[in-house]
């Protein structure tokens, strides 16, 4: 978050890299999963810290699904893709009562089991 309060995508890179990140409703059901928002990096995000803010363009990204109004009650995921699939992050999933409790400087993540990074092909 931003010191005026603004969102802010952040994605810590190791290993591989990454083309772009989408904001989506989570479902259970695929078929009910809803993209709120998609941002494509002007180059690839490689080892290291990417940040931009999910409300308006930066400079680097470009919002390819401009962010829709998100609302309470709704979970979201957040996650970090290659434009030809090779490889994606992790997801951190979140509510608006998550981000109200966010302060400038502070960063909601998620923390995976092993199982859940080895099914992810993380070591």
């Amino acid at each position: 978050m931003t010191s005026d309060g603004h969102l802010l995508g952040v994605m810590l890179v190791c290993g591989h890299h990454l083309d772009g990140a989408t904001l989506y409703v989570d479902s259970a059901d695929v078929d009910k999963e809803v993209k709120v928002g998609s941002w494509t990096s002007g180059r690839p995000v490689k080892a290291g810290l990417a940040t931009w803010p999910l409300d308006s363009p930066a400079a680097g990204w470009t919002a390819t699904t401009p962010l829709t109004p998100l609302t309470a009650k709704t979970a979201y995921a957040l996650y970090g893709w290659t434009k030809d699939n090779s490889w994606s992050s992790g997801n951190v999933l979140f509510t608006l009562t998550d981000t109200d409790r966010l302060t400038p400087g502070n960063v909601l993540y998620a923390r995976m089991t092993l199982g859940q990074a080895r099914r992810l092909g993380i070591r």
